[in-house]
């Protein structure tokens, strides 16, 4: 063999084994991570044990990616490391208290969104009574996302948690869609309590304020959540305006 062609040789060599070598080295998880935001938004011990509440979620089949948004959508409007800490480490304890609910009452494990959607209605004030009522009495193939969420937003229009369990109840006895379940906080909106604005959220500390318009951050699915019904899918929420200032979470 020539030393040319050697060299030739020598170099296609060289070039499988480092591409062999790269193939092998662990690649650095992508900027989008929410893991990479969380450390990123966050001081290193803060970050650390949220970060251990969201996988100890994940564990435990909870809604482990929608405490990460949490914790991104109050740091990026300043909400102190604290009191981000503290808000996931509450919404991680609704998950499960919802999770057990659903699960008791249907005797299937609820998907993730259900379990958000649980826990976001407790946390406007649902009692955990009514979310177990909602389960045992929705069709077994139905989805419970929409209507637990629609049963927290009517609470925070100052509606109680009763009587909002009443007309979700006859609402999807008669066979509403989630679409026409949505239309139900904003009829509500003129049967406040006294002294409670349309939409105004009494939040409890460590959750976050209503936002500019009085609507509670959270009120309402998010996009992900399946449709129920005859094909129709829910509407998606109107994006909230940012508070003109940073809040509790």
């Amino acid at each position: 063999m020539t030393l040319h062609r050697w060299g030739s040789v020598a170099a296609l060599l060289g070039a499988m084994f480092a591409s062999a070598l790269g193939a092998q080295a662990p690649s650095a998880p992508p900027a989008a991570d929410p893991i990479v935001k969380i450390r990123q938004a966050l001081p290193a011990d803060i970050a650390d044990r949220v970060l251990a509440t969201i996988e100890d979620a994940r564990s435990h089949g909870l809604a482990a990616d929608a405490l990460a948004q949490r914790a991104l959508k109050f740091s990026a409007r300043g909400v102190a490391p604290g009191d981000i800490e503290r808000s996931v480490a509450e919404q991680a304890q609704r998950q499960a208290q919802a999770k057990s609910l659903l699960e008791s009452a249907r005797g299937t494990a609820p998907s993730t969104d259900e379990v958000e959607a649980g826990a976001e209605a407790m946390r406007e004030g649902v009692d955990g009574s009514d979310v177990s009522t909602i389960a045992k009495s929705a069709p077994s193939g139905r989805s419970l996302s929409v209507p637990l969420y629609v049963l927290g937003s009517l609470t925070s229009h100052g509606v109680a948690s009763s009587e909002a369990l009443a007309r979700v109840k006859e609402r999807i006895a008669a066979g509403a869609t989630d679409a026409d379940l949505e239309s139900l906080p904003a009829q509500a909106s003129g049967n406040a309590e006294p002294g409670t604005a349309p939409g105004q959220v009494k939040h409890e500390a460590g959750d976050h304020p209503a936002n500019a318009n009085g609507t509670g951050v959270g009120n309402g699915p998010p996009p992900s959540v399946p449709a129920n019904g005859n094909g129709k899918g829910h509407g998606k929420p109107p994006t909230p305006p940012k508070p003109p200032h940073p809040g509790k979470p």
